[in-house]
C-alpha cells in the first residue's frame, strides 16, 4: 500500500528546507546542525537539531553541500566555487525591509524599487503567515519612531518627474526643469545639476547647483512642474560632499554662522535640556531659581522655531541679535491674541 505524504506536511517540509539552504554559508568552515536548528526556529520552524541533519543528508543528494567532518562538532556549507543563488526571504530581511520601506520610496531610483517590490510583498507576507508563531515577526507591530514636532502629512511628489530627477542623479545629468519656490507666483526654468536626495522629516530635497553657478541649493521634489533628464553632464560636483553639507547645518536653514548661546531658562526646560543637551560644549548653571545655559550653536531657522515654541519657558540673552529678532517675533505675534 502506497503511503503519500500529506500536501500540506510536505509544503512544510519543502519551505524549512529551502530556508535551510539559504542558511547554509559559502565560506569558512561551516554552520553546525545546532546553529542552523536554532536559526530556523527563530524563523518560526519548529524542528529538532535530528531533523536538520537527516534535512541535510537528503539535501546533499541533489545539492553541492560539503560536510565538515574533520572535528565535531560537523560543519555544513556549499561546496568551493559551487554556483548558489536560493531566491527567497528569511525573516531578518523581512523585518528589515518592512521597517525601511516607508522612507525608501521617494530616496531609490524607480528601477530599484521596482526590483524590491516583489522581496516587499515577501516580507509583508512571511510576517503576517508567522505573526501568530514566532515572536520576531510581531516586532514591527511593537516600535514605532513618532516626530518630536507636530507631524505633517508628506506632499504628493509627481512620480513621472520623481523618475526623471533619480535617473538625472543617478547618470550625474543635468536636468531642466520648472519650479516654482515657496515665495514665487509661477514656475521658473532652471538647468540643475543634481547632486544628491536628502529626506527632512516629511519633504523630500533635492540638492543642486543652478547652471552655471557652483552655490548648492535645496529643491523641495513636491514643488517640480516639470523635470527632464538632458544629455549634459553635471558640473560643479567635484567638491560636494553629502556628509559635510549636512553637518554644516544646511538643512536646518538660515545663515549657518556659528553662534554662542546664552539664555535663562524655567525649571521644565532646564530638566529638558540636561538630558538632551543642546551640543556638545553645553553648560546650565543654577543661580537662585533662575537656571542659565550657554551653548555653541549654528544660527538656523530652526533654533529660532525651537526658541519661539517655548515661550515663556526660554529669554535669549546674547547674542544680541538673536535677542532682538525673537523679541520682534513674540511682539508681533502677541499683537494677534
Amino acid at each position: 500500500m502506497e503511503i503519500t505524504m500529506p500536501v500540506k506536511n510536505s509544503r512544510h517540509t519543502m519551505t524549512r528546507q529551502w530556508e535551510l539552504l539559504k542558511l547554509l554559508p559559502t565560506t569558512g568552515s561551516g554552520s553546525t546542525a545546532k546553529e542552523l536548528c536554532e536559526s530556523l526556529n527563530t524563523q518560526g520552524h519548529t524542528v529538532s537539531k535530528r531533523q536538520i541533519e537527516r534535512d541535510l543528508g537528503d539535501l546533499m543528494e541533489v545539492f553541492p553541500i560539503d560536510c565538515n567532518n574533520a572535528s565535531k562538532p560537523y560543519g555544513w556549507r556549499w561546496v568551493k566555487g559551487a554556483q548558489v543563488d536560493i531566491p527567497g526571504i528569511g525573516m531578518a530581511e523581512a523585518l528589515s525591509l518592512k521597517l525601511m520601506e516607508g522612507c525608501m520610496t521617494p530616496l531609490l531610483p524607480n528601477a530599484i524599487m521596482s526590483t524590491l517590490k516583489p522581496r516587499l510583498l515577501q516580507a509583508e507576507k512571511l510576517l503576517n503567515e508567522k505573526s501568530s508563531s514566532n515572536l520576531h515577526a510581531r516586532w514591527v507591530d511593537k516600535i514605532r519612531t513618532v516626530t518630536p514636532t507636530l507631524p505633517l502629512c508628506a506632499p504628493e511628489i509627481n512620480e513621472v518627474i520623481l523618475e526623471q530627477i533619480q535617473e538625472a542623479l543617478l547618470q550625474d545629468k543635468q536636468l531642466e526643469a520648472h519650479y516654482q519656490s515657496s515665495t514665487s507666483v509661477e514656475p521658473k526654468k532652471y538647468r540643475l545639476n543634481p547632486l544628491a536626495l536628502i529626506q527632512r522629516g516629511p519633504v523630500t530635497y533635492l540638492a543642486a547647483t543652478v547652471q552655471p553657478f557652483a552655490d548648492v541649493r535645496l529643491f523641495a521634489l513636491h514643488r517640480f512642474s516639470k523635470a527632464d533628464m538632458t544629455k549634459e553632464p553635471i558640473t560643479c560636483q567635484e567638491n560636494f560632499n553629502l556628509e559635510q553639507y549636512i553637518e554644516g547645518g544646511n538643512l536646518h536653514f538660515g545663515s549657518g554662522k556659528q553662534i554662542r548661546l546664552r539664555a535663562n531658562l524655567d525649571d521644565y526646560l532646564a530638566k529638558i535640556l540636561q538630558e538632551t543637551p543642546l551640543s556638545a560644549d553645553q553648560k546650565i548653571i543654577q543661580k537662585n531659581d533662575v537656571y542659565s545655559v550657554t551653548a555653541t550653536l549654528t544660527n538656523t531657522w530652526q533654533l529660532h522655531w525651537w526658541i519661539l515654541s517655548h515661550g515663556e519657558g526660554i529669554e535669549v540673552i546674547a547674542p544680541k541679535t538673536l535677542r532682538e529678532t525673537i523679541g520682534k517675533r513674540l511682539k508681533t505675534a502677541s499683537e494677534y491674541y
